[in-house]
């Protein structure tokens, strides 16, 4: 299909600028011969008529050749055929990048995962975005091109996805798989790793296998659906349904607005899905204020593209904050406890046991190789470890990167990113004032992370991990443990769908009143492929 839109467009204004060019120098050459000074003979006309015939031909045979290139174009159409690039390279991070669907269908829309690049691809930040067009409102944000996964064309893809329905009704749909071989030199590697789709226990691990669903509803409105099969250590599986969401997509002044069950946009790292992750588990800052699940739940969300001469977004999202998603507000904890008292589980009783969920991220570049994006967050609401009882989580968050201008495939590049976030929790006395004492825990922790892209297809990567928790006399919970932990890890990618990872993890808990202080070796080999076409992830 490319290669026969390449020679169309390469064949087609030689054959008109030839054409165009051929009837005036006719009309040069035959001048001459019928002036007003000299009478045409005989021979002058046959030859004028000649020439004239000459021109006719060409022209007919021009034609000719349009009207083959226009049906064979056609035809390729109809056929769903698609050129393949010659040369496919490795995405420099994670995860493939979208593929258009073949046929009549519109290009994939900009999903959760994809980015938005305000230099090459980001709507205008005034009036009414183009159908499709928007940035999603949580969505990575540049400023510098993308890094291509092919020589041969920005964007292009080994396989196109998976798509059913055409024009304006079309879905995507692609599978990840995410898999690990794990050693620790401890036994309780769960408790070790606080992500729940980490590697959970010695030896093989499969904690995410995801199925993925996305497309256009109609005209109005886009959906996306992930929905996740985990295995557990004693290999029975788990379904969950990560995100099934619509947006909007032709709302005025830069709007958008969300429903569904989706990730909050609080942070960096939050809003995305595991395979795109840079290291085999999540930071410890994430997995102990957010959840091992992460924040998400059913809710609604609105953004604004401010008009500002750089990207800028306000978010704002209120989730219902219920259940292991809402691990810091509504959660019932294992067993009906969490933080060791005895929890209310009740249902809503108004606004202020929902989840309020505010970011505002801003995103420019320092020159043309170097893109900074910084954001703030925050969440706040109720949970339920008394009948009163408050908690308040904010974020801050900051991403730096540096791309070669000679840059093949995205390498080299420097990427660091580091989000620190703080929580104030306030823990009661439990259902019916069954814990003898109420709490106020100040905790805050952050992690901080460098990324080297220094060869195509080779990233080598380098994490700092540090969570401090207020220490308690009244409260053993293992969660609420002082913790640090050094990563490093490196990262080949055979091409677009596949990655080989091997990471070395070393875990140092702190001493507190209940708990003593040890230290944890653990190495990670994780491996993943892609069946279709993922969407494009974050830089």
């Amino acid at each position: 299909m490319k290669k026969i839109i390449l020679v169309t467009l390469a064949v087609f204004p030689l054959t008109v600028t030839s054409a165009e060019e051929a009837t005036p120098a006719a009309s040069s050459s035959a001048a001459p011969t019928v002036s007003n000074a000299t009478p045409a003979t005989a021979a002058d006309v046959d030859a004028l008529r000649q020439q004239v015939q000459s021109l006719t031909e060409t022209v007919k045979a021009l034609q000719q050749q349009v009207k083959d290139q226009q049906a064979a174009l056609e035809k390729a159409n109809l056929a769903g055929e698609s050129g393949l690039p010659q040369n496919p390279e490795p995405s420099p991070i994670a995860g493939a990048e979208s593929a258009a669907p073949s046929g009549s269908a519109p290009p994939q829309f900009p999903t959760e995962d994809t980015s938005v690049v305000s230099s090459t691809t980001a709507p205008a930040v005034s009036g009414t975005p183009a159908l499709g067009g928007f940035p999603t409102t949580d969505t990575s944000v540049v400023t510098s091109a993308p890094e291509t996964i092919s020589s041969t064309g920005a964007g292009a893809s080994l396989t196109q996805p998976i798509t059913i329905g055409g024009g304006k009704n079309y879905m995507n749909i692609s599978l990840d798989g995410l898999f690990a071989l794990a050693y620790s030199s401890a036994r309780d590697l769960d408790n070790i790793e606080v992500g729940d789709h980490d590697p959970q226990q010695r030896g093989f691990n499969a904690r995410n296998i995801e199925l993925t669903f996305d497309g256009a509803v109609d005209p109005y409105f886009e959906g996306f659906a992930n929905i996740v099969f985990k295995l557990d250590n004693d290999n029975e599986t788990e379904v969950e349904v990560e995100e099934a969401f619509m947006q909007t997509t032709s709302l005025p002044f830069n709007l958008q607005l969300k429903a569904g069950q989706f990730f909050a946009a609080f942070g960096r790292l939050n809003p995305t899905h595991p395979h795109t992750w840079d290291f085999a588990d999540t930071p410890l800052v994430n997995g102990l204020f957010l959840g091992p699940d992460g924040l998400r739940g059913v809710g609604a969300q609105g953004s604004w593209t401010l008009p500002l001469p750089w990207y800028s977004q306000l978010i704002f999202a209120s989730q219902n904050g219920r259940g292991s998603t809402g691990f810091s507000f509504r959660n019932p904890g294992d067993d009906g406890m969490f933080f060791d008292r005895i929890t209310t589980d009740r249902e809503a009783r108004g606004l202020q046991d929902f989840v309020w969920i505010p970011r505002f991220e801003n995103s420019f570049n320092l020159s043309d190789t170097q893109t900074v994006l910084a954001g703030v967050s925050g969440a706040f609401g109720s949970n339920e470890t008394g009948a009163n009882s408050r908690t308040q989580i904010y974020g801050a968050d900051l991403l730096y990167k540096w791309k070669s201008s000679h840059a093949e495939g995205g390498f080299p590049f420097v990427k660091w990113q580091t989000e620190f976030m703080y929580r104030r929790f306030q823990a009661g006395h439990g259902a019916d004032d069954s814990f003898p004492v109420a709490e106020t825990f100040h905790d805050w922790g952050l992690y901080s992370q460098v990324l080297w892209g220094f060869k195509k297809g080779w990233v080598a990567g380098i994490r700092g991990d540090y969570v401090h928790m207020q220490d308690s006399e009244f409260t053993d919970d293992l969660d609420r443990q002082s913790r640090w932990r050094i990563s490093a890890n490196l990262t080949w990618y055979p091409t677009e769908f596949s990655k080989i990872r091997l990471q070395y993890n070393q875990d140092f808990l702190e001493r507190n009143f209940f708990l003593s202080a040890r230290e944890v070796e653990s190495v990670f080999l994780q491996w993943e492929f892609i069946l279709g076409s993922h969407g494009a992830h974050k830089f």
